[in-house]
């Protein structure tokens, strides 16, 4: 993860961007310059770089593949291809494209030519689904822009050359390097009133992502397959990339993402982070309805954030309760609150002795109706492992304090739910909240400790629950902390009597005074 001063001159350059296209292009639509600009800059110092090596390898040490003649270039692009998924000819590198920039009359379509041709040299190959459309949230078009072709070149000009000189580190097998997930969470920062409704339910805190993950990951061995049904930028996916993906190069990502925007950020964000073409599969379609990755199931892992209380077609969908996902319950998640349904989806898709960590909206938790009978299916299956009642305004957009549920299948060793209660676990950050690596920690080892813990964690068994109409809120089962100052009658009612007597006795000297005055 970048340092704090990093992140600073990260914010810093965004600002510059942000001010330079301040009256075009409105606020949180000009993240896609920004992060589109971004991923050109590193897939060209990527490709750059695996030339340089490769060269460096047989003896050029002065070797640079940027200074290469195109036509000379052209005989590697099979190998790069191959490798790496997608090739780039040297004159259509950032690094070369933004010295011309600021005198190119024709950046606008020199531009549109080199996302064409990165995403064309995939076509007939294994990446081809990985690179198509990968640009097209960049219109270099856009009135937005301006309203001519001379001020949106100048625009896009401005836009390049500062990202060119960001400090993004040259080690692209850095998975610790979150550049898009910080430029993504610093722009909705800015934009909070558009990204609450355009942007926060695609992206998780990273800190929560990372909880999330290691809830997911701890006691599970072998893991060999992450999913996300609603992975929206990838942000939980490539935890994993961050932690097992080191030990485990070979660890398939994969995810769905019914927004087309998202969808794109996803795959960008894997390849900034150099996971693999043949080792990610993302797919653009409805989850719910047309999943995409039934073949590739069971995974190992499953981390998600689903939209909270996302309407969906329910029973008007006759077909739907009988598919094999949702069928075990016996009933659908309602209409107009699919989260349960989100839910019995990760259900099916998990392996044996697998884990599932999910971020749930707290109702979910406790309403009655045919979201009470879908938890009685769970619980009296002995799938809840353990529900975490998190801090409130964690996340973009959403104030309100939600929840994370781990599902198992077959790993468990008791037939009970541990419930705990991190809610007051966050330090405050401007005018959101964070949990800190202590707060992590501690919801760690109350997870790995599975005992009761006053205030803080309970282990009830499923009869119990079951008995309670199946509901799995944590305060219904965690003892509040009584802060309220505590205090003795007996001292206060002492001391109200020693100071009524002290006031007696001032009377009467007051008394005695004024007498011997008259």
């Amino acid at each position: 993860m970048a340092t704090q001063q990093e992140r600073a001159e990260l914010h810093k350059t965004i600002w510059k961007i942000a001010n330079d296209l301040r009256g075009s292009v409105d606020g949180w639509e000009f993240k896609a310059y920004v992060l589109g600009s971004i991923f050109y800059r590193f897939i060209s110092e990527y490709i750059c770089d695996y030339f340089n090596k490769r060269m460096h390898d047989y003896g050029q040490k002065d070797f640079n593949y940027a200074d290469m003649p195109d036509e000379q270039a052209k005989g590697g692009k099979m190998d790069a291809v191959q490798a790496k998924g997608f090739f780039i000819l040297p004159s259509q590198l950032f690094q070369n494209v933004v010295k011309k920039a600021d005198n190119d009359d024709n950046l606008n379509e020199h531009l549109t030519t080199i996302f064409r041709s990165i995403e064309a040299s995939a076509q007939g190959t294994d990446s081809e689904d990985d690179l198509r459309g990968l640009f097209s949230d960049f219109s270099v078009d856009s009135q937005a822009l301006g309203s001519t072709v001379i001020k949106r070149n100048q625009l896009l000009a401005k836009v390049l050359k500062t990202v060119g000189q960001m400090k993004l580190g040259s080690k692209y097998d850095d998975t610790d390097n979150d550049t898009v997930g910080d430029t993504y969470e610093f722009l909705m920062q800015m934009y909070a009133s558009e990204a609450g409704k355009s942007g926060g339910e695609f992206f998780t805190p990273q800190q929560v992502s990372e909880l999330l993950a290691r809830l997911a990951s701890w006691n599970n061995h072998n893991i060999q397959k992450v999913y996300d049904p609603a992975c929206g930028s990838g942000s939980l996916l490539l935890k994993f990339a961050k932690t097992i993906g080191k030990q485990n190069p070979n660890l398939k990502y994969f995810g769905q993402e019914v927004n087309p925007t998202t969808y794109n950020l996803c795959r960008i964000n894997m390849f900034l982070h150099n996971v693999n073409f043949d080792n990610f599969d993302i797919r653009l379609e409805d989850t719910l309805l047309k999943p995409q990755h039934m073949d590739d199931a069971p995974f190992d892992a499953i981390v998600s954030n689903p939209p909270y209380s996302l309407k969906w077609a329910g029973k008007d969908n006759p077909v739907l309760i009988n598919d094999e996902r949702y069928a075990p319950a016996g009933v659908l998640a309602p209409k107009n609150a699919a989260d349960l349904a989100f839910t019995m989806h990760m259900l099916w898709h998990l392996s044996e002795q697998g884990t599932a960590a999910i971020v749930e909206f707290p109702g979910v938790l406790y309403r009655g109706g045919d979201e009470k009978r879908i938890r009685h299916y769970l619980i009296k299956n002995n799938f809840v492992d353990t529900v975490i009642q998190l801090p409130a305004n964690l996340f973009f957009g959403v104030g309100i304090a939600t929840c994370i549920i781990v599902l198992k299948k077959s790993a468990k060793t008791d037939s009970s739910v541990l419930f705990i209660d991190a809610s007051k676990l966050f330090q405050k950050n401007g005018n959101k909240n964070i949990l800190l690596p202590e707060h992590q920690d501690k919801i760690m080892e109350l997870f790995q400790n599975r005992k009761d813990k006053q205030y803080l964690a309970k282990l009830v068994k499923n009869d119990k629950l079951l008995e309670n109409d199946a509901n799995l809120s944590v305060s219904s089962y965690v003892e509040q902390e009584d802060t309220r100052e505590v205090i003795d009658i007996v001292e206060v009612n002492a001391t109200l009597e020693k100071l009524v007597a002290e006031g007696d006795e001032l009377n009467k000297k007051i008394a005695e005074i004024i007498k011997e005055l008259g």
